[in-house]
């Protein structure tokens, strides 16, 4: 009968019972809500995980084919260079040959000749061009000075006066430096 006096009398008590339940469901819900927003998160580090592992492995084979595919083309890059000076080769061979019995030597020189200015035209069919010297003024982009000398004249003065040996460009880049002869 006590027990029952106390209830009754206290309504607080049965208020705050019910309370304290709902407050324990709706902190199970909220619990619940988190663990699965938890799971999801775990779900997505996952995916994005395993989507940088892709991508990774992804560029490295890009970048070891790409490595290859250098490699292969360094290698045969100057084979139709090559290809391409083997009929000159043909018509040396053919010079020498012709020098070793003739007696013209004028025909001998034109020969050499022809010989000269086709493998003139191949190298320029592949950008390669001869740096001008003659005149020039010396230019430290393009001339190497390998001595100076006394310039006989005042407009001869840091100009090149002789070319010891011809320098070239391939497609704007230097390959060999002039060397020169300048005046002071």
């Amino acid at each position: 009968m006590k027990k029952e006096k106390h209830t009754e009398e206290n309504p607080e008590v049965k208020e705050e019972t019910t309370q304290n339940v709902e407050n324990n469901a709706t902190t199970e819900q909220a619990a619940d809500q988190i663990v699965d927003e938890i799971e999801q998160i775990k779900q997505q580090c996952a995916d994005l995980n395993d989507k940088n592992l892709r991508l990774m492995a992804e560029f490295d084979n890009y970048r070891k084919r790409t490595l290859k595919e250098r490699m292969d083309l360094l290698k045969t890059a100057s084979e139709k260079v090559l290809v391409d000076m083997l009929p000159l080769v043909d018509d040396f061979e053919r010079g020498l040959k012709a020098m070793e019995t003739s007696e013209d030597v004028v025909a001998v020189k034109e020969g050499v000749d022809l010989i000269y200015s086709k493998f003139i035209a191949f190298l320029l069919q592949n950008g390669v061009k001869a740096i001008p010297t003659e005149d020039q003024p010396f230019d430290t982009e393009f001339h190497e000075a390998i001595t100076t000398f006394p310039a006989p004249t005042e407009e001869l003065k840091g100009k090149i006066m002789d070319c010891v040996s011809k320098g070239y460009t391939m497609n704007e880049k230097v390959i060999r430096f002039s060397k020169v002869v300048v005046g002071e």
